[in-house]
């Protein structure tokens, strides 16, 4: 029996409530496949830090690292001022914690509409690997004369050798686990940014030559990836690319594969804790209504279990979410869409679960 202990982090807004679900799902895929979970619930976010000022404390960093795993919800609160959680929390944790990887799949499952035309689920299905951990979000630099007409405010993009060489070790992993296309693409702008992307280059090459022979290697500047997510998702298999432009163009790829509604991501620390979660926001207009859709932080904890070595469990989850959407009973992810369904949070939650226990 394999046992395991998982944070949870509900947060804001719907949060709570797709985690439930979430949870639910990954139970029965553990009941299902002897596996013994133990969490501890946090209930970091804007209510508490509303009702005491504070945001993380040190503590609970510790407490996490004493942890499996972290499974969170959302995070975002309509009256704290934005950036103070996602900072506080979400960036803090993953800096603190060393979750050097942000992990994206981005793939399109039966039944979920692409905005893109003629496309299907044989189209698309690539992963991104984002550096998480350094470049313009470490917060080098600084204002000067701020609020006066010589204002100067200053960002730096820095990269340590170190820092690309890991992050694309776990790319060319990935790919070479997949074994898929058995490539991998790097996003960079060497044209432009000569010095940080020269570094990646370089690195690329040389580790790829060196190491993973058996990967192809191509390279792309970031907006012709941007064109070609769109044009032909199809070419990709395994895209390996810096925080900022990871940032962006994850956000496309979610789109590309139906919408926030259904694309999940993790924070990867592979010598350490990680943390997945959904990549939509806390949706705070529908809290407490138990019709937001809960797929993406399903998917979330498919993740979390392929992560900790459970690959039948994540099997487990993946095959029933796909089985509910073939079904046809919801056609579309939106809260409003699920409403027009005759569906609820709960329902679909409960859906998959059972599901699961009888695949």
């Amino acid at each position: 029996m394999s046992k395991y202990t998982v944070a949870l982090i509900g947060g804001d807004g719907t949060g709570p409530e797709v985690l439930a679900e979430a949870m639910k799902v990954v139970r029965a895929a553990a009941d299902r496949c002897n596996i013994t979970l133990e969490t501890t619930d946090y209930d970091f976010g804007g209510n508490r830090y509303l009702a005491t000022g504070e945001i993380l404390p040190d503590s609970a960093l510790d407490e996490f690292r004493r942890h499996d795993a972290i499974l969170l919800g959302a995070i975002g609160h309509p009256d704290v001022k934005p950036g103070i959680l996602e900072k506080g929390i979400l960036l803090r944790t993953r800096f603190e914690l060393d979750q050097y990887i942000n992990l994206r799949p981005v793939k399109l499952y039966p039944n979920v509409e692409t905005p893109i035309k003629n496309k299907g689920p044989e189209d698309i299905d690539f992963v991104v690997v984002r550096e998480n951990s350094a470049g313009l979000y470490t917060g080098f630099g600084g204002v000067q004369k701020k609020g006066t007409p010589h204002e100067v405010a200053e960002q730096c993009m820095v990269y340590t050798r170190f820092e690309v060489d890991r992050c694309l070790k776990f790319a060319f992993d990935i790919a070479r686990k997949r074994n898929k296309a058995n490539t991998l693409t790097l996003c960079g702008k060497t044209n432009v940014l000569t010095y940080v992307y020269d570094l990646w280059e370089r690195a690329f090459h040389e580790m790829g030559a060196a190491q993973y022979p058996d990967i192809k290697r191509e390279y792309a500047h970031v907006d012709a990836i941007t064109m070609w997510m769109v044009k032909n998702p199809e070419w990709f298999d395994v895209i390996v690319t810096g925080n900022m432009f990871g940032d962006i163009i994850t956000d496309l790829g979610a789109m590309v594969q139906g919408g926030m509604g259904i694309a999940a991501g993790g924070n990867i620390n592979p010598e350490g804790v990680s943390m997945f979660e959904p990549i939509g926001g806390s949706a705070p207009k529908y809290t407490g209504l138990n019709v937001i859709n809960p797929l993406a932080c399903i998917f979330a904890g498919q993740m979390m279990l392929d992560y900790l070595g459970e690959q039948e469990a994540a099997r487990l989850v993946e095959t029933a979410c796909v089985d509910f959407l073939k079904s046809g009973r919801l056609t579309g992810l939106s809260a409003r869409e699920i409403q027009e369904c005759g569906l609820s949070t709960t329902q679909i939650g409960d859906n998959i679960a059972n599901r699961v226990a009888t695949l």
